[in-house]
Order: structure tokens, then C-alpha cells, then sequence
């Protein structure tokens, strides 16, 4: 490509983020601050992209990251690494809790790789933490916010917001709403036969969570697991021509092996870039208020999210439960989004 047309295209993808950033109250859109708490993991990358790629719906106003698909090392590096294509550093990462609030941490690096990111190279990015932790982060952050202003979402196991709720409970009052993916009712689990895995690596800190009080979505695997890739889904976003769409592409090509054999499945899911999504295109999904109870005793049920979908208990609804999706809306979103970027 000769190099005027190269700075050309580069200058327009930058005068439109420049547009969506300044056209945000004409059109009348809701800008939510959000905070992205993560394992990075091969999803939750795209999940960062995707949200960075859409400055004028979602303010991140910082990454936290926590251990899970792989160490916290990995998991923070994978973040900056996130970061760093988006070309967004100036969102700060925090790294939180390397294990779990009870438990031995368990890793998923037989589905993400030694280093968490299968299909392409990692390396030290160029920035680096935030300094200090991410639960002080949120604590300080959520207990200066106004009141219900912040959304956190939960890419991850539960145990950042979980250990800030523990130390400052009043930290409530500045959250928005919490947007969770995980847990499994009328899919199965993914890591036992009736747990997924975020809420099987640290169960006792979704508990936590959730009585807590605070708003709540869960995006389980019931949706993700229908919001699947294709050979055409995948081959249109790496043809947008650059890096972030190639990337993209090489970590799903990778990444969805396991889960279509395991499974029999013609592709594999994106779990963690539906959360993003659905704060994106909620019109996209459909779910409703039900009661979760989340089982976090030693056995064959540990970390079993218990979705009364037909309000068989009549207990108190406490959960949003997203259940359905628009896969090929969902690919549409990601490729758009993914286009702005170099």
C-alpha cells in the first residue's frame, strides 16, 4: 500500500474517533463509567479491545486485573498488551489479587495457553501498572463516585470487588451495576459439569458479590455459547487489513480448537467480549430478573450457579440472567468496532 494512502486512512480512522467522541451528546447516548476488572485470557482481550474501541458508549476509566485464566503477571501483562493495540494507554491498569479469597487458584491454560494469549506473540508492553492495587483502586474510586454512577465489569473471577466489598462495604452506593460473566444453568459448565469456570476458580467471592446487594447482570455460558465464531465470522475481521482485526482473528482461530471439540461445535464462543457487548447493544440480548443462589461447598456442585429461571422457589429476584443473543449482531458490533482500530 503506498504510504500517502496508508497516513490517509490513519487520518480518517482518527478524525472519526474524534467525531464519536464529540457526537456523543447530540445523539443522545448514555457514556457509562466502567471499569473492567480481568484475567486476561484470550476473550477477555478481545472484550478489551472492543470496549476501548468504543470511546463514545464506554469511559473505562481503569483495566484491574486479577488471577485466572493464567497468573497475575500473565493476566496484567495480557492487559497492557490489550491496551497497547487499542492505542489507549492512558487507561490505567491495576493489578489485584493473584489468588483466589479461600481457595487454591486453579489456571486455563489448557484452553488459553502458557501465556494466555494462543495464536500470537507476546511480549513486555511499553507502559507499565498503574501504581498501587487494584481492590484499593476500587475501593477508592467506587467510594468517591456518585452515587450508582460506575459499572464494573467482571471478566474474571469475582475476587477484586469481592475483598473491596469485604474491607468497605459502603462502596455500594457508587456502583451503577455489575455486569458478571459467568455461571451456566441451562448449558452446563465448562469446567465441571455444572460450573463455570470463573465462578468455579473463586465461588465464595461471587457470594460475596452477590449479597451485596448491588445490581446485577450475569452474561452466563446459556448466551456465549450461542454467540459462536465462524470460518466467514472470523475471515471478515481479519480482512479489515489491520492489526488489531489480524490479531483478533489469530487469537480466535487458536482459541476456539478446545471448546469446538469438546463440545461438537461448528465454532467457538467469545464469552467475555458479550459483557461488552451487552453494555454496547443490550437490544442485542434477551434474559430476565430471576433469583441465583451460587453453591460454594467442597464437592461435585462447587461453584454451581443455581438459576431459578422459572421462579420455582419465589424467592427475591437478585440477578438479571442474560439468556439469548444476536450472534451474527454480536460479530457485526465486534467487526465494526475492531475496524477503528490500526
Amino acid at each position: 500500500m503506498p504510504k500517502y494512502r496508508r497516513i490517509a486512512i490513519q487520518l480518517i480512522r482518527s478524525l472519526a474517533l474524534l467525531a464519536i467522541f464529540s457526537g456523543t451528546a447530540a445523539h443522545g447516548a448514555e457514556r457509562r463509567d466502567v471499569i473492567i476488572d480481568t484475567d486476561p485470557g484470550a476473550d477477555d482481550v478481545v472484550a478489551l479491545l472492543l470496549a476501548l474501541a468504543s470511546p463514545e458508549a464506554l469511559n473505562v476509566l481503569a483495566i484491574t486485573t486479577v488471577a485466572g485464566n493464567v497468573r497475575i503477571d500473565k493476566t496484567s501483562r495480557n492487559a497492557r498488551l490489550a491496551r497497547e493495540w487499542a492505542g489507549r494507554e492512558e487507561v490505567p491498569v491495576y493489578a489485584g489479587a493473584g489468588q483466589p479469597l479461600v481457595r487454591t487458584p486453579i489456571y486455563a491454560e489448557n484452553i488459553h495457553g502458557a501465556e494466555g494469549l494462543p495464536g500470537v506473540a507476546v511480549y513486555e508492553p511499553k507502559h507499565g501498572l498503574a501504581k498501587g492495587n487494584a481492590v484499593q483502586y476500587l475501593i477508592d474510586t467506587l467510594g468517591k463516585a456518585a452515587p450508582h454512577s460506575v459499572t464494573v465489569a467482571m471478566l474474571g473471577p469475582q475476587t477484586n470487588l469481592a475483598l473491596a466489598l469485604i474491607q468497605a462495604p459502603e462502596i455500594t452506593r457508587g456502583i451503577k451495576e455489575v455486569v458478571v460473566m459467568g455461571g451456566a444453568h441451562f448449558n452446563g459448565g465448562n469446567i465441571t459439569p455444572v460450573a463455570e469456570f470463573n465462578l468455579f476458580a473463586d465461588p465464595d467471592a461471587a457470594k460475596v458479590v452477590l449479597a451485596s446487594g448491588v445490581k446485577l447482570t450475569y452474561v452466563p455460558l446459556d448466551v456465549t455459547h450461542k454467540m459462536l465464531t465462524s470460518d466467514q465470522r472470523i475471515q471478515k475481521i481479519k480482512g479489515l487489513n489491520n492489526r488489531a482485526g489480524e490479531r483478533v482473528a489469530d487469537i480466535l482461530n487458536e482459541y476456539v480448537k478446545a471448546d469446538m471439540v469438546h463440545y461438537g461445535l461448528p465454532g467457538g464462543p467469545v464469552h467475555d467480549a458479550s459483557v461488552i457487548a451487552w453494555l454496547l447493544k443490550p437490544d442485542l440480548f434477551s434474559g430476565r430478573q430471576i433469583n441465583l443462589a451460587i453453591d460454594n461447598r467442597e464437592g461435585v456442585t462447587m461453584g454451581q450457579t443455581v438459576a431459578d429461571w422459572y421462579d420455582t422457589l419465589g424467592r427475591p429476584k437478585n440477578v438479571y440472567w442474560v439468556e439469548s443473543g444476536d450472534a451474527q449482531g454480536f460479530f457485526d458490533l465486534l467487526t465494526e468496532r475492531l475496524a477503528r482500530l490500526k
